[in-house]
């Protein structure tokens, strides 16, 4: 067991919507949602815990929870039980009072006789919807050496991305001077010109140090209860609190640079599955030594069938998962999710094809992301026509089209 394991509770903060995910999110919580064709985005942050020894694990779920909840326990309830491990799945329940989870830091508040019950020393505080590989007990030994009452994961961003984090400046030691969440005018990092120390939403802390500010922002009515907003910068005057550089703890290294993404909009989301179709991906699934769990499936092996001119069942630079069947077609740089069909003639290409999804006959698919369970008609173009996209589906700031069942039903109903 590695170093504060055994003595830390992990918090995973799952109850959020995604809107910026748009339809995907309709009827599954962002971290439900499928990625790199057989996982689900909470499957980074849980794999992290396992794997860094961490075997109290609490998932604090809220918006759309029921897909979530059930992959949770039907995949993850492996722990034993009688040894205290557990990863408990805690739907929002309003203990204090009669609201929901109003921010981050209240979801964490409403649950903390949960936590009192276990009496952990550290608590390391989650988020359920990043794509990463992480070794949390690295940074527990860190926060042990150096006396922190609170360590804050941090990454270097690029100071035009800034504005959607959290942004710290930090002396020489790591001690945070400043915690802005979300500046309109970041800071560049001191000494590196273009870039800013921006907080990735990974927050461990003394327990005794988290139950007091809680109480403290429970009481506050001017208070939004968000960590990165509230919580964190009122810490700074009294608590010890240090930067904790990713790069230290990651086990994804690509020539030095740690991977972490945020998939919180649809470009970001297309972006990270894209990523894993690259010869030398930067985020390695294939690592035996840190490997990302997730469900498995009892499928049939992915199969491609016929191989004459112009009709040839063929997938290049892709990841085709379990249950697939490329039937006469052609798929570059994609992903297929488990089950996906693509039928006679298609082409497709730098397109994320999500669980159980057919692609019909002639179909012609770029730059695309195809919801779980879609039917594509044959012939039907996707992702040729930015005008006609967004007549009948969803596309994105940066041109990726999201195409969904009912917006599917909708065009067929208007004609199109």
């Amino acid at each position: 067991m590695k170093h504060g394991t055994s003595e830390t509770q992990a918090l995973v903060l799952a109850g959020g919507r995604g809107t910026r995910l748009k339809q995907l999110t309709d009827a599954d919580a962002k971290p439900a949602v499928p990625f790199g064709g057989q996982f689900r985005i909470i499957d980074f942050t849980l794999s992290n815990c396992i794997n860094s020894g961490l075997r109290h694990i609490a998932v604090l779920t809220q918006y759309k929870a029921q897909s979530l909840i059930r992959h949770i326990m039907q995949e993850w309830e492996f722990l034993d039980s009688s040894m205290g491990e557990f990863i408990d799945v805690v739907p929002a329940q309003q203990q204090v009072g009669e609201s929901w989870y109003s921010g981050t830091a209240d979801a964490v508040f409403q649950n903390l006789q949960l936590l009192r019950d276990t009496q952990p020393r550290y608590l390391l505080v989650l988020a359920g919807d990043h794509v990463y590989k992480m070794d949390y007990g690295r940074m527990l030994a860190e926060h042990a050496q150096r006396g922190a009452d609170v360590s804050v994961a941090s990454i270097d961003v690029p100071l035009d991305l800034a504005p959607s984090f959290g942004i710290m400046e930090a002396a020489g030691d790591g001690r945070i001077r400043s915690f802005q969440e979300k500046p309109a005018h970041p800071r560049p990092r001191e000494g590196r010109a273009g870039v800013a120390l921006a907080s990735m939403g990974v927050y461990l802390f003394n327990a005794s140090a988290l139950y007091e500010a809680l109480d403290r922002d429970a009481g506050d009515t001017a208070s939004g209860h968000d960590f990165g907003h509230d919580v964190i910068p009122r810490l700074l005057p009294d608590a010890r609190i240090y930067a904790h550089d990713f790069a230290a703890s990651c086990v994804n290294l690509v020539e030095g640079r740690p991977y972490w993404r945020d998939v919180g909009t649809l470009d970001a989301y297309w972006e990270a599955n894209m990523d894993l179709v690259q010869p030398q991906p930067e985020l390695n699934l294939y690592d035996e030594g840190w490997p990302i769990r997730s469900q498995e499936h009892h499928l049939p092996p992915a199969k491609f069938v016929f191989d004459d001119e112009g009709r040839r069942g063929q997938a290049i630079d892709s990841l085709v998962a379990s249950g697939c069947i490329v039937s006469g077609a052609t798929v570059r740089r994609s992903v297929l999710s488990c089950r996906a069909r693509v039928e006679e003639g298609s082409v497709v290409e730098d397109s994320l094809v999500l669980p159980s999804a057919v692609v019909g006959r002639g179909v012609v698919l770029r730059r695309s992301i195809v919801g779980e369970r879609c039917v594509l008609p044959d012939g039907i173009r996707i992702g040729v026509d930015a005008a006609a996209d967004r007549a009948r589906y969803t596309v994105s700031d940066k041109g990726v089209t999201l195409v969904t069942r009912e917006m599917l039903a909708a065009a067929a109903k208007a004609g199109h």
